[in-house]
């Protein structure tokens, strides 16, 4: 096998720079192209990094994704492992970059993957011993075996994503249109271009911008990307409620007490957060040995790679090598305008309380619950001219927190305020609202976002969540409907752990949509991808004593 040439041994030592890491340089060789058989007579490609000096067969850390094996994925995902001594195995997944078959993202990550570890496990270079790595897509392809193999994985690493890989592109529901069309339009092109295909390229922004403000939606991939992308079709196609194409893809019903130990990094801003930290928490309930760390990070942030990186330089060292075990809590949480980390136990913090604020007549927030004669608040939301969105947990930027106050002055946008804090409030935990709600149509969203104001009346984002009211779910789990025909709607909003500062207030939007974030709600209940119009849907939002509308935060001491 070669050994990498002196300009991939500089841009390595480049990138351990850039990462943060310390600068290592131990030799490894490279053997490429090595051919995995898996269903269907597919084979897929990868590539062996293998410690120069190894001497029969080693443990090998295992990273599947779909965005090539070479460049700066293999730089940034790949050589940082091999410099310290570990051997990798990269594969390219099915349909990417010389893999064979049809890339149909999420539909066949189990068997491909599966199938490659039974094939390492046969290599005479392989000892039997094998842990995966990667984040997000290339996470997933983790939670698509982990649970399953036997004998089991010693670790696994899967960041910046979730065993529900669905929650990245249907909240409750509601089809998150930016982030679907965003990532078609990457994966549409990354394979034209040469080496600059996988950068980000203005006019093709541009066009998917225009492209998710038309009607239908089918098509919108042609307009962004000038072909059709087999992940937008699904997500357009099967985007109905409980829809069984995605069972493949999601494996949040997987025995958990299966999983190896497991690492994780996320960010409070990344789309992942929330499911993350569910299965977090999941793990340590089936007793397995998990640890998170959550920063300050939108999904792919250089921040974020860097704290994966460092973090899994010393959880695959411990367990393949020997090496010294992670030191520190099992929970690290920043958080946020305080700009300090929490070191925790477990997730959600057992030392916080809850918090309810509720939602008054005439655009108050007070721990207190409205009288029983309160009247209720109105709007209008109108998918012609659908409610605007800013900040917030986005595939790519912007995201993160924004001046929400040209969207709060809309009359589609109902705005309840607190007093003036008269001390810090740290919000660390889930954030929940529950919405007395009374909607003229069947078919409707209920977004739901809390906001910190400051001394300035600046109105930034904290956490949101969305509700998508249908028919067929309605009354259900999260939504029920009182004597007097109201809806009681359950939103779940994002965790966080964030410092709400003296001197500062509370806000709480409630509005009809989030567009684009979310796809539009046309209210006739057509499918995602066919609805050319829409009907304008009457909201009353009651926040009386028999309604008591508000939104639960968990508090720390």
């Amino acid at each position: 096998m070669p050994g990498p040439s002196l300009a991939t041994r500089l841009g390595g030592l480049v990138a351990d720079a850039a990462l943060g890491l310390p600068l290592r340089a131990s030799a490894y060789d490279v053997q490429r192209d090595l051919a995995v058989p898996v269903a269907e007579g597919v084979t897929l490609l990868g590539d062996l990094y293998r410690p120069s000096r190894a001497s029969g067969p080693q443990p090998v850390v295992l990273i599947r994704l779909p965005y090539g094996r070479a460049g700066l994925f293999a730089h940034a995902f790949v050589t940082p492992f091999a410099r310290r001594g570990l051997q990798v195995f990269v594969q390219s997944t099915r349909g990417t970059f010389g893999s064979g078959g049809h890339f149909r993202p999420f539909t066949a990550e189990h068997d491909d993957g599966l199938a490659t570890v039974a094939w390492l496990r046969e290599q005479p270079w392989c000892d039997g011993r094998v842990a995966t790595t990667g984040g997000s897509y290339f996470g997933h392809t983790q939670w698509a075996v982990a649970p399953y193999v036997d004998p089991p994985l010693v670790a696994v690493s899967p960041h910046i994503t979730a065993s529900k890989i669905t929650r990245a592109f249907y909240e409750n529901g509601a089809p998150l249109l930016h982030t679907a069309l965003t990532w078609s339009a990457q994966i549409g092109r990354q394979e034209v271009g040469g080496a600059l295909g996988p950068l980000p390229d203005p006019r093709v922004e541009a066009r998917v911008r225009r492209a998710m403000r038309r009607l239908p939606l089918q098509a919108a991939d042609t307009t962004a990307v000038g072909a059709p992308v087999a992940f937008w079709r699904d997500f357009v196609t099967h985007a109905e409620p409980a829809d069984p194409f995605w069972s493949v893809a999601d494996h949040d019903g997987a025995d958990f007490s299966r999983m190896p130990p497991v690492n994780m990094v996320t960010g409070w801003w990344d789309l992942f957060a929330a499911g993350q930290l569910d299965d977090f928490r999941r793990l340590r309930e089936a007793g397995v040995e998990a640890r998170i760390v959550v920063g300050p990070w939108l999904h792919g942030e250089p921040g974020e790679l860097r704290a994966i990186l460092r973090s899994d330089v010393t959880w695959l060292s411990h367990h393949l090598l020997g090496g010294p075990p992670p030191a520190g809590a099992p929970v690290r949480l920043f958080l946020q305008q305080a700009d300090r980390w929490l070191d925790l136990d477990a997730w959600p913090p057992p030392a916080a309380r809850p918090v309810r604020h509720h939602l008054r007549a005439g655009g108050g927030l007070t721990e207190e619950a409205g009288p029983a004669d309160a009247e209720p608040s109105r709007f209008v939301h109108d998918p012609a001219d659908p409610t605007p969105t800013v900040g917030g947990p986005t595939l790519k930027p912007p995201g993160k927190q924004a001046d929400n106050r040209a969207v709060e002055a809309r009359p589609d946008v109902l705005v309840f305020t607190g007093p003036v804090l008269t001390a810090d409030v740290d919000v660390v935990g889930p954030v929940r609202a529950r919405v007395h709600v009374r909607p003229s149509l069947e078919h409707a969203d209920v977004f739901v976002r809390l906001c910190d104001v400051d001394a300035e009346g600046v109105s930034r984002n904290v956490v949101d969540g969305i509700r998508r009211l249908d028919p067929r779910t309605v009354p259900g789990p999260d939504v029920s409907v009182g004597e007097d025909g109201v809806l009681a709607v359950d939103v779940e909003l994002f965790p966080t752990a964030y410092r709400v500062r003296a001197g500062h207030r509370l806000r709480v939007q409630v509005s009809g949509g989030a567009f684009p974030r979310f796809a539009r709600n046309p209210g006739t209940g057509e499918p995602l991808g066919t609805a050319t119009a829409g009907q304008p849907c009457r909201f009353e939002v009651h926040h009386d004593a028999a309604h008591p509308s508000h939104v639960e935060m968990l508090v720390l001491p």
